[in-house]
């Protein structure tokens, strides 16, 4: 009896993650030694959930860590399964870094990157990369030559790609937005030559096809469980998350997901990279770092940062691990739950 007393405590102390309404502005932020040198007491008052459905998804016993710090703008991670490690873009140093998985370890992965922004692996595990400086999706191949996946679209210059994915079919989609074309920072300055828009490569043929322009500025995307769905961060003038249904290689139907909010505040935030699982919850990197979305559109769950979180993916040998690339850090912490698709 005793025993089953601790288990019952054990299970009703795990569903205690601070609790929220959205109304509610966000507890303030405990000072916290993100060197990992010192014992956190659990749950993690940075796991926020806004609705009880959020507690499911974050372990009682589950800390953010600080893996990485040293970046300038720290964006686009992506996990190789097979080398158990995750890659991820630091912009403006035109680099890329690796973050080994048996011993943490980070090292250079390259350098120069043409300025990369978003990556991700097909399924053949080569990896995709969006350049901001060289205005192209490329992937790296086995022998360490680049392909160029896209570079224009009818004979004109894509702006500054930003980030893609790969669907069952082999297909890549990516976004094409102005970011990197800005200034000097991020990539190289240049005027736009297109419309902000939504690509996709036709995996046998390699046609490159405008599959949307509604849409301010397109950003991070991701796929639904199912692949029925694609749906985009606007971080534009519309500053939203937008859905279309997916008719093979077209899109339809294009409407407003959810446009995510500070909790408290009334303040409109925005999404940059966003990852979907397989309940079909969208997370988000947002202010004040992770926002986590159910499929009915509403926000049920923040994980908050010291950072401004830029993007985001799973990971692990089960994929249950929540990496966050924040300004000049990355981040991690467990989940219940798998991401779906490729990283």
């Amino acid at each position: 009896m005793k025993r089953r007393r601790f288990l019952s405590a054990t299970v009703g102390t795990a569903l205690a993650l601070p609790l929220l309404a959205h109304s509610q502005p966000l507890p303030q932020a405990e000072p916290r030694d993100w060197s990992g040198s010192s014992p956190l007491r659990y749950p993690d008052p940075d796991l926020i959930a806004l609705n009880p459905r959020f507690q499911r998804y974050i372990p009682f016993n589950t800390p953010i860590m600080r893996l990485h710090t040293g970046t300038l703008w720290a964006e686009g991670p992506a996990w190789n399964g097979v080398g158990r490690y995750l890659v991820w873009s630091d912009i403006p140093n035109n680099r890329q870094l690796r973050w080994i998985e048996d011993d943490g370890r980070v090292s250079e992965f390259r350098r120069p990157s043409g300025h990369s922004n978003g990556n991700t692996f097909d399924h053949q595990g080569r990896q995709i990369s969006c350049e901001h400086s060289g205005r192209r999706v490329v992937r790296y191949e086995y022998d360490g030559s680049v392909t160029v996946i896209a570079d224009r679209f009818q004979n004109y210059r894509l702006n500054s790609p930003n980030d893609a994915v790969v669907a069952a079919d082999g297909a890549i989609w990516f976004t094409d937005p102005p970011y990197g074309i800005r200034g000097n920072y991020e990539g190289n300055q240049a005027e736009s030559e297109l419309p902000n828009a939504v690509y996709r490569v036709d995996p046998d043929s390699g046609r490159i096809s405008l599959v949307t322009d509604e849409i301010g500025a397109p950003n991070g995307l991701c796929f639904s469980p199912d692949q029925s769905q694609l749906y985009i961060a606007d971080t534009g003038s519309g500053r939203e998350i937008k859905v279309w249904d997916v008719n093979g290689p077209r899109l339809g139907n294009g409407r407003r997901f959810t446009q995510l909010m500070l909790p408290g505040t009334g303040s409109v935030t925005t999404a940059d990279g966003i990852r979907c699982d397989l309940d079909g919850n969208v997370w988000c990197g947002a202010r004040p770092g992770v926002q986590v979305v159910a499929p009915d559109g509403e926000t049920i769950g923040v994980i908050r940062l010291p950072e401004v979180c830029a993007n985001l993916c799973f990971g692990g040998n089960r994929r249950n691990r929540l990496f966050m690339t924040a300004s000049q850090s990355l981040y991690a912490v467990y989940v219940n739950v798998s991401g779906a698709g490729l990283a």
